[in-house]
């Protein structure tokens, strides 16, 4: 394939690799360039709903990433003082005839090395680490575009250029948008322990959410079920750099303390020798994802709170929306560029919102508390599940629900 249709994507995480894989799928030639010098496994479970496994099946990563996924059987939202169940959503078999694909708990670690699999098995792709997009110039034959590694710069000629960097993303602040990522005074606090560890209620094949004032928790079975993942998310005044902060367990509990937690919860979190830590950010909406031959993606676009679990979902819709748009208008890259930001803003916004709404919910006390937990209770989980409809359902193409 020659380099006319090559295509330059910043960023080999979970975004930028589905991009790599879908724009190879309709043809073009793919250079990702990751300005880490390794690829580590950043996190450790994370959720795909069915918008998200639908297009990893289309593109084949599915049948390679399904050995290693969890299928869970149902949500489990419960009191974190009492550990009584206020609902359980039926998941599983029932939602993939709902929505036509599986819900999967999966560790991050094992979707991304599905996707690496994938992408070096391509011959129209290449991954190459250690390089960092800085810049790029236009002219009338695309765009070149500017990169550092260890020892100087490179340049790479291209079509198109997209920034699937990140929430810190550079290429954001190129195309002129001077937004940074907003602290939402939350820490989230994450470990993995092996389920033989675990007492067998914290082994089901469930998501389990546990919900308290200014702080709730989250755990469920990845890794075929042989680890446990735990997230547990609290206020926090105190901001914290980067994705892989050292927690000690101490300042976690002071956060989830006896009297105020069930022990079964307090025994789960007590668990882990070491904890990892990480902000919690998201920002408004964008008005402007790209200029010309440029555009973002993932939550360089779009970073968002998690507790809709869409921030891989979103990103993963965004890479084949892109690769349609592109293969639809491959001789007018700018309009395609647009067209494809037209038909994500408003969904992405959406979902942020959503996830915003939903963390002000968890994090409910007193009376209002007891009102949600009564209101979960008489919806019942599949009326509440139902609610979702509109995320899960999505395709290619689809209008966003006004």
């Amino acid at each position: 394939m020659t380099t006319s249709r090559n295509i330059v994507i910043a960023g080999a995480g979970i975004g930028g690799l589905t991009a790599a894989l879908a724009l190879a799928d309709k043809g073009f030639r793919v250079s990702v360039f990751e300005q880490a010098p390794r690829l580590e496994a950043v996190g450790a479970g994370i959720q795909l709903s069915p918008n998200a496994t639908r297009i990893l099946r289309d593109l084949s990563v599915g049948d390679v990433l399904e050995w290693s996924t969890v299928v869970p059987d149902a949500l489990v939202v419960r009191s974190g003082a009492s550990g009584r169940a206020i609902v359980r959503m039926p998941l599983g078999a029932e939602a993939e005839r709902r929505h036509g694909a599986p819900y999967w708990m999966v560790h991050r670690g094992d979707l991304q090395a599905a996707l690496v699999a994938a992408a070096e098995a391509n011959p129209d792709i290449t991954l190459t680490l250690g390089v960092k997009v800085e810049d790029y110039a236009t002219h009338r034959h695309g765009l070149t575009v500017q990169m550092r590694h260890a020892t100087g710069f490179d340049e790479e000629h291209c079509i198109a250029l997209i920034g699937a960097d990140g929430l810190w993303s550079s290429l954001r602040s190129r195309i002129g948008n001077r937004e940074q990522p907003r602290f939402r005074k939350r820490t989230a606090w994450r470990s993995l322990v092996a389920a033989t560890d675990v007492p067998e209620q914290f082994r089901e094949p469930q998501i389990q959410l546990w919900l308290s004032g200014n702080a709730h928790l989250v755990h469920y079975p990845v890794r075929a079920g042989q680890a446990i993942n735990i997230v547990a998310i609290a206020r926090d005044s105190e901001e914290r750099t980067g994705w892989s902060g050292e927690g000690a367990q101490p300042d976690l509990m002071e956060h989830f303390a006896r009297g105020s937690w069930a022990p079964d919860a307090r025994s789960l979190l007590m668990l882990p020798a070491e904890w990892q830590t990480w902000s919690l950010y998201d920002m408004p909406e964008l008005r402007q994802w790209g200029e010309g031959a440029v555009t973002l993606l993932g939550d360089a676009a779009h970073p968002m709170l998690p507790f809709l679990a869409q921030g891989a979902g979103m990103a993963i819709e965004d890479a084949a929306v892109l690769a349609g748009a592109l293969a639809r208008s491959p001789g007018d890259i700018p309009a395609a560029l647009r067209a494809y930001e037209d038909a994500r803003r408003s969904r992405t916004a959406l979902v942020q919102r959503a996830s915003r709404r939903n963390g002000a919910i968890y994090h409910k006390t007193g009376p209002e508390a007891f009102i949600r937990n009564a209101g979960m209770t008489m919806l019942g989980g599949r009326r509440l599940i139902a609610r979702y409809d509109w995320i899960y359902d999505w395709s290619e193409g689809e209008a966003v629900p006004s």
